[in-house]
């Protein structure tokens, strides 16, 4: 209890309320414009998939952008790069507003991306900055729970803005929820890394951090694990629409509600993972995660299977596989960045930019599978969480050496 009290006092609610909304900006500009996917095809005279390609294209701009934030942050500070980030964001989601065909939308989206995902690093890495690895871990959790919000929200605001107003009007309502972050930015975030801890490094140097930060098996290890079991939720995303509305026939207002009943699962790991703190160690809690998410996997894919299996089961599998990234996700991250130091912001870009290669792996080779999209989304879950529980349990045998040591 006494443990819990002092990481609580490290950081205040409301500088974890900022850090989720900045976070936050990712899943809304995913999950937002899910319902519209259907509405977008007819408009543009192409295939339901085809629009969604613009999902993993998004996931390109997420990998890419967070590859400079990361080195670009531990060299200038945290702030800098977020005002340079959310005007690009605000920029590129008008650009989605004036789209007139899906090759156009994707390449804004690639641009949004680029823009948006520099949240997710300075948050990352601001945590890092001022915080221990218990700390941290209690950190990524409170803001995961609120982070939670925005994928349970998105869809349900999305659908509710598509009965009064066309699709583009949900790449507005980014616009200026963007503009609402980069203000918040200006007046409330304060710099978490001091001139003196800052990494004055040249392009040369940046690549060898990067092979360095890789070859650290304190990293790279529990890296993989969080990658691998956070891209079933990228499988997940990227087929819910296709699932829901094309095979089971829900309606954009329904659709919202099944997407937000497996994304509050999110939420309600996050907290249990919280409230575990002082009673389970790090490795046990993400083990727990790891396990959980592989049983919901296997249960999707034994729904894909059959012929028309009801809604209520593989809702069941769906729940387990994306709660279970309460567990996996902050533990993983906690034991990730917890050697990291002065370079946290280069290695919080590593971890990012693998997660989001991940699901565009995963988006990708979705596109080539030609069974229905149940069995294609429950194939890919069982093969992401099966190699993120091998990491897993490559993570304890390093702890257990580690400490023997």
């Amino acid at each position: 209890m006494q443990a819990e009290q002092s990481n609580q006092r490290q950081y205040s609610t409301a500088w974890i309320l900022l850090l989720a909304l900045l976070t936050a900006l990712g899943p809304l500009s995913i999950d937002m414009y899910l319902p519209a996917l259907p509405q977008m095809a007819d408009e543009f005279g192409v295939s339901t998939q085809m629009i969604a390609n613009t999902l993993p294209a998004y996931f390109l701009g997420l990998a890419i952008g967070q590859l400079i934030y990361g080195p670009v942050s531990d060299r200038i500070g945290r702030k800098p790069p977020l005002y340079f980030g959310l005007s690009l964001y605000v920029i590129a989601s008008l650009a989605c507003v004036l789209t007139t065909n899906e090759w156009a939308l994707i390449a804004a989206r690639i641009f949004q991306a680029l823009g948006g995902c520099v949240g997710v690093v300075i948050a990352r890495a601001a945590i890092r900055d001022r915080l221990d690895m218990q700390g941290s871990a209690q950190a990524f959790s409170s803001m995961m729970i609120v982070m939670g919000l925005a994928p349970v929200l998105a869809p349900m605001f999305g659908a509710w803005v598509l009965t009064f107003f066309p699709w583009q009007a949900i790449f507005l309502t980014l616009a200026m929820v963007g503009i609402i972050c980069w203000f918040c930015v200006h007046f409330f975030f304060k710099e978490s890394l001091p001139v003196e801890r800052r990494l004055k490094l040249s392009s040369y140097q940046v690549t060898t951090l990067y092979a360095a930060i890789l070859k650290d098996d304190s990293f790279r290890v529990p890296m993989f694990a969080g990658c691998l079991t956070g891209a079933a939720l990228f499988c997940y995303i990227s087929s819910a629409s296709a699932v829901f509305m094309g095979q089971y026939g829900l309606s954009q207002q329904q659709f919202s509600y099944a997407f937000a009943f497996n994304a509050a699962g999110i939420m309600l790991m996050s907290s249990i993972n919280k409230h575990l703190n002082t009673r389970m160690g790090i490795f046990q809690r993400l083990r727990l995660g790891g396990s959980i998410q592989c049983f919901g996997a296997l249960a999707v894919f034994g729904t894909g299977l059959m012929a028309d299996a009801p809604l209520w089961l593989l809702m069941s599998g769906l729940f387990f596989v994306v709660s279970g990234i309460g567990l996996t996700g902050p533990n993983a991250m906690a034991l990730a960045m917890s050697q990291q130091g002065a370079r946290a912001g280069t290695a919080s870009a590593i971890m990012g930019s693998m997660q989001f290669a991940c699901g565009l792996l995963g988006g990708v080779i979705l596109n080539f599978f030609v069974w229905k999209a149940s069995l294609n989304m429950g194939i890919m879950m069982v093969l992401f969480t099966s190699a993120g529980l091998f990491a897993i349990l490559k993570v304890g045998k390093q702890l257990k050496h580690s400490i023997s040591a």
